[in-house]
């Protein structure tokens, strides 16, 4: 659960609508959420509702047309970024591509190779450190975009669709990893997923938007205890929040 109720962000009345040369699209309508110090938060709703919309603007890569988003005492959060995609440079390996944050930074060698040696090591990939990208398995790449967006120790963690080019067996594998991962540093995540039970096993709050203009349908906690393992998947009340996001989602 969260260590404390206070707010990392609140998101107050937000709206956010895009302009080009065939009119205006209505993409949030008066979302309104507070996302809380250490929260893992997973987000849902049909395709094209504005999940990744949600997700760009509390990265600050977009600002909203409508209300407030209101940070912790005023301060800027540092936040790492992980996409569908693992996007890794090609011409840099496993450990140059989770060194890379800190090289931009300025940091010096001694301390990142230690940073960087110790996420290795939290993702479970020290056999590969010198390997080409080109070699590693989907779950492998995305394990190094999550070192690399970790590596910077940011306040703030989002994850748009991570596993979703993956099959589904290693998608459960790598759900099973994020969990661990999450659990050893506690940061706070902001999680865009489509899978019900992904959401129900990482998540302490689940968030279900509606259609486009989306607002908030379903504000769920998620009360099973941690940790969580598979065997999560198959208790009644497991299945009983998942019965009830379907329904929000089917609205």
């Amino acid at each position: 659960m969260t260590a404390s109720t206070a707010s990392v962000i609140s998101l107050q009345h937000i709206q956010m609508t895009f302009h080009d040369q065939n009119g205006e699209l209505e993409v949030l309508r008066d979302i309104q959420v507070e996302i809380r110090p250490q929260e893992f938060l997973c987000v849902l709703g049909p395709s094209g509702c504005g999940k990744s919309t949600l997700l760009r603007m509390l990265a600050g890569l977009l600002a909203p047309t409508g209300g407030q988003l209101l940070k912790a005492d005023n301060q800027q959060l540092s936040v790492g970024l992980v996409f569908q995609q693992s996007n890794l440079m090609p011409w840099r390996t496993v450990l140059d591509n989770i060194l890379l944050p800190l090289e931009l930074r300025g940091v010096p060698q001694d301390a990142a190779l230690q940073k960087a040696q110790d996420l290795i090591e939290l993702v479970g990939l020290q056999e590969f450190t010198n390997v080409w990208p080109e070699s590693l398995s989907g779950g492998m790449a995305q394990r190094v975009a999550i070192a690399r967006a970790l590596i910077q120790d940011p306040d703030l963690l989002l994850l748009d669709e991570p596993f979703g080019s993956l099959d589904a067996l290693t998608r459960e594998k790598m759900g099973a990893e994020l969990l661990r991962i999450w659990q050893a540093r506690r940061k706070t995540v902001v999680m865009v997923t489509h899978s019900i039970s992904e959401a129900l096993l990482l998540a302490d709050r689940v968030l279900v938007l509606s259609q486009r203009p989306a607002r908030v349908l379903l504000d769920l906690p998620v009360r099973l205890p941690r940790p969580r393992g598979e065997e999560a998947r198959y208790s009644a009340e497991f299945q009983a929040m998942a019965k009830q996001i379907r329904g929000a989602i089917s609205v």
